[in-house]
């Protein structure tokens, strides 16, 4: 009589864990259905599109402004030079290259003003610029002034009148020089340095140059 009862006890274990390992294995299959229902969605999320680069043309003009100072007394060829985009540059309204931006540039070539006829010259390009977080080489006309020629490109550009021509004339340390720059102010906005006699040229901090690209360059907005 024993045995028969400890049998259907046995049996009725047996039928109770059969049903709880069915019923956790169900629970299990469900959850892993749902977690992987949920991945599944997660997953099938569209990425953001990065923005296309913009490629600026060659002849794009870059105006900066200098941060350091350079004189064809003191500086040297091949010196590193820094500067911040005076002027925006957009294309189609959209700004690539913003105002403050900082630039890099080189003195191509400084020779001092001496006597023996020696005229003193100054020239610079740019070589980088930094757009967010990169910095993009970039490939530039080169700018300066040779003391008593004609061949100045892009020198000192400021805008305003009399006053701003003074500016200009004042670096060639007063005098006839700024008489001429007054002169040249009076009549445009934007003038070349005037430089007469044996006198170096310096570019002080605050300078105003203008640049034109040689070569395309495509730049992440």
């Amino acid at each position: 009589m024993r045995t028969r009862k400890s049998l259907w006890m046995l049996s009725i274990l047996s039928v109770v864990l059969l049903f709880a390992g069915c019923a956790g294995s169900t629970e299990t299959s469900s959850s892993e259905s749902a977690a992987g229902g949920g991945g599944g969605a997660k997953g099938s999320a569209p990425k953001a599109a990065a923005a296309p680069p913009v490629t600026l043309a060659a002849d794009t003009e870059l105006d900066v402004r200098l941060i350091s100072a350079l004189s064809s007394k003191t500086s040297q060829d091949g010196q590193t030079f820094t500067a911040s985009v005076d002027k925006a540059v957009e294309v189609n309204g959209k700004t690539i290259i913003p105002k403050g931006a900082d630039v890099t540039g080189t003195v191509t070539k400084a020779v001092p003003s001496g006597r023996l006829k020696q005229r003193a010259e100054l020239w610079v390009t740019l070589n980088s610029v930094k757009v967010g977080n990169r910095s993009y080489d970039i490939a530039t006309s080169t700018t300066g002034h040779k003391e008593g020629s004609k061949a100045t490109r892009d020198i000192i550009f400021i805008g305003g009148g009399a006053g701003g021509g003074a500016a200009i004339g004042g670096l060639a340390g007063g005098g006839k020089g700024a008489a001429i720059g007054a002169a040249i102010g009076a009549g445009a906005g934007t003038a070349a340095a005037m430089m007469t006699g044996q006198r170096d040229i310096n570019f002080p901090a605050e300078t105003q140059l203008r640049f034109r690209l040689t070569s395309p360059v495509a730049i992440q907005p």
